[in-house]
């Protein structure tokens, strides 16, 4: 008898740990997420992309109502090389936007905003709008009504579009005047390449067309593809076409870009009635029409692109999705008894989606991606983080590594430049750039540092996951230059014998004056991690520490603190009193999330600090990504109610629309780092970080979570 029970005890063990030990079934998590879309919702448009260019549609499959998504997620056509500037017929010098203040002791001129004079108003006002991220174009549906009028958006009617995340692929299904339509849409996942099918008997009626429209860049802080005014100021015809093809040019100033078609029935592409307008008229011969649609550039010498068709894209992309998913980490939450499990999921697999579609490519993103231009279409570096290193911490380094590489060559000397210009060593990075790493003016971002360490963040994870002497040498340029700067940043008060960072310096919590500013604890945490990793860096490639960056190491100012819990900066003693210091990031929880353990914290006044904020934070008034980074914190503290409860703070910038974009306001529909934040979070609430032993840390043990995930990797 006690043979039997104990046969069966091992049995059941067994048993658990085949259970436990069960891959997941990846195709199944990501398909009880697909997003099914039942009416118009000018926040609901969904995107198809691959990391480099994206296209998002309305209910229709392609963009045919761009007007009623405008202030919703709008239907944007974007790549990362299509950028414009306007011909700067003045004569504008970036020296005109620089502007020099007193700085322990010393002028540093900074690129900001400037009102007065005019001329140096105009100046920065230029420099910072130029150049802007295009919208490419606008392709869509003419679709006829009996009548012979245009369909509007009242009349799509039994709606079912479906995007199939797990094969990269939008299924759109409506009538038009009890006439159905199915449209099929498809991104090649190597080449900036549409495809589409579209069935239904209109087309043997001639009643259903292709529409190509060209927008005017708005040069305003957004662009939502819209602007088709202003039709003598760019330039656009149909370079060749025929039988099965049509090449489409496009001229705005001296940026020229392609749009090639390619189908395989008949077809006749034409200029349409209204300027920079193309129609592509099938056949009547038959009820299916399919075709490709690529955006080039043009160059001076013309390069033979062989396009994908239909069938092609279609098939790369089912193909391609599948290897994503597959690969790196995954976490299934089915069976957890917590209601909010099932949201947190979904917000797991759509951010996923949208952040290797908008945010993997080889260029730092834009915060919100290759859907429309927030702030002219420039990305922001100190978002940079937010945005990619979730791609490492779920085994997809590569996908972070890609925009990695931009960092060197041109847009390392630029930065080097700032730097030297200021009096600095090393490379102080940009905060609002371009693609050849321009500084953009601005009267916050000048000041800004935090991104200046993220570098050596990037270049340490990937030291992680690849630890050999190539990876050393890939970066050591980078972390070494940054390394440099921030060394030569810091400032030696004599008087008190520490550094101090600042002032003339703002903050990560952007309400803090930079003419009075010092010493955050975030910033202050992150210089001594960093540099810290950066004489690690000089060790593994045998060249002892650096003796002026250990300097900095041990005298560098602690966190400030006051009556047990941290300050916003040692220069704000009523942190939590004064209502402006409450809103905004409440960036100080960062020194311990964003970042591991270090000497400076004590952790017992930083869950103090916690609990604070918690209690007298001005929630309304932060961003998406401090509910993630407040997770974070949490589970550092190990108090994973509270980093629960952070993911699902009752607040509109917050929210997670039915696409899995995280919404701000009306300015800013979606917004990525918010996205790229909850993954990070998650990452760690599962896998933890260097040195912590428990399970599943951000999780609460109450029997109310049952959390299986593989493939994630610790935090540092």
């Amino acid at each position: 008898m006690k043979y039997q029970k104990l046969c069966l005890a091992m049995i059941a063990g067994l048993l658990h740990f085949t259970s436990q030990a069960q891959k997941i079934d990846r195709k199944a998590l990501v398909e009880r997420h697909t997003i099914i879309n039942t009416q118009a919702d000018s926040l609901g448009s969904l995107s198809v992309g691959n990391g480099r260019f994206a296209f998002t549609v309305d209910i229709t499959g392609l963009q045919t109502f761009p007007e009623y998504y405008a202030k919703g997620v709008p239907l944007g056509t974007q790549s990362e090389w299509g950028w414009h500037s306007f011909i700067d017929t003045v004569g504008y010098k970036f020296e005109e936007s620089l502007k020099t203040y007193n700085i322990n002791g010393r002028p540093i001129s900074y690129s900001v905003q400037v009102n007065t004079p005019k001329r140096n108003k105009e100046a920065s006002d230029w420099f910072r709008q130029n150049a802007h991220r295009l919208q490419l174009s606008n392709l869509g549906f003419e679709i006829i009504k009996k009548d012979c009028s245009i369909a509007a958006i009242s009349d799509i009617k039994n709606i079912h579009q479906e995007l199939n995340m797990w094969r990269g692929e939008i299924v759109s299904n409506f009538t038009v005047e009890g006439v159905p339509v199915k449209v099929l849409t498809y991104c090649h996942q190597q080449k900036d390449v549409i495809a589409v099918k579209v069935s239904s008997p209109l087309l043997s009626e001639g009643r259903l067309k292709i529409r190509l429209k060209f927008p005017f860049p708005t040069n305003e802080f957004a662009d939502m593809g819209v602007d088709y005014h202003h039709p003598e100021k760019h330039r656009s015809e149909i370079e060749y076409t025929d039988n099965h093809n049509a090449n489409v040019i496009h001229q705005l100033d001296s940026e020229v870009y392609e749009t090639h078609f390619k189908w395989d029935d008949k077809a006749i592409m034409q200029k349409g009635k209204a300027s920079h307008e193309f129609i592509l008229s099938p056949g009547k011969e038959a009820t299916t029409f399919q075709f490709s649609c690529m955006f080039k550039q043009r160059y001076p010498i013309k390069k033979l692109l062989i396009e994908p068709g239909f069938s092609e894209t279609q098939s790369n992309s089912i193909a391609e999705w599948p290897k994503f998913w597959m690969r790196g980490g995954a976490v299934d939450l089915s069976g957890s008894k917590d209601k909010r499990a099932g949201e947190l999921e979904r917000r797991i697999v759509t951010s996923q989606y949208l952040t290797k579609i908008q945010c993997s490519g080889n260029y730092p993103p834009q915060e919100t991606g290759l859907t429309y231009n927030s702030w002219y279409g420039k990305p922001h570096l100190e978002m940079h983080w937010w945005h990619g290193i979730h791609f490492a911490l779920w085994g997809r380094p590569d996908l972070l590594e890609n925009s990695m590489r931009w960092y060197s060559g041109r847009v390392e000397e630029r930065a080097k430049g700032i730097a030297q210009r200021q009096g600095f060593k090393g490379a102080r990075w940009q905060k609002m750039t371009d693609p050849d790493g321009n500084e953009s003016p601005s009267s916050v971002g000048a000041f800004l540092i935090w991104q200046q360490p993220h570098f050596i963040y990037f270049a340490e994870l990937d030291y992680r996951a690849h630890p050999t002497l190539e990876t050393l040498r890939k970066y050591k340029e980078q972390v070494f230059a940054t390394a440099e700067f921030m060394a030569s940043y810091a400032y030696f008060d004599k008087a008190k014998g520490r550094y101090v960072l600042g002032p003339g310096m703002i903050p990560s919590q952007e309400v803090h004056n930079q003419a009075t500013t010092f010493n955050p604890p975030y910033e202050l945490t992150y210089w001594h991690w960093a540099l810290n990793v950066a004489q690690q860096w000089r060790e593994r490639l045998k060249m002892g520490r650096d003796k002026q960056w250990d300097d900095v190491i041990n005298k560098l100012s602690p966190l400030p603190q006051k009556d047990g819990v941290y300050l916003e900066a040692e220069s704000a003693p009523d942190s939590y009193t004064n209502p402006k210091d409450i809103t905004d990031h409440p960036s100080t929880l960062a020194a311990y999330g964003m970042l591991p353990y270090t000497p400076m914290m004590d952790t017992t006044v930083m869950r103090n600090t916690l609990n604070l904020i918690w209690k007298v934070w001005d929630w309304p008034k932060t961003w998406g990504w401090d509910f993630p980074m407040t997770a974070m914190t949490a589970t550092r503290l190990n108090m994973p109610e509270k980093a629960i409860d952070a993911l699902f703070m009752p607040i509109m910038t917050n929210t997670y629309l039915s696409n899995g974009h995280n919404y701000q306001d009306k300015r800013l529909t979606l917004y990525l780092p918010g996205n790229g934040g909850l993954l990070a979070a998650v990452a760690m609430m599962c896998a933890g970080w260097d040195g912590c032993q428990v399970k599943n840390p951000g999780f609460p043990k109450n029997g109310q979570w049952k959390v299986k995930w593989e493939g994630l990797q610790k935090m540092p």
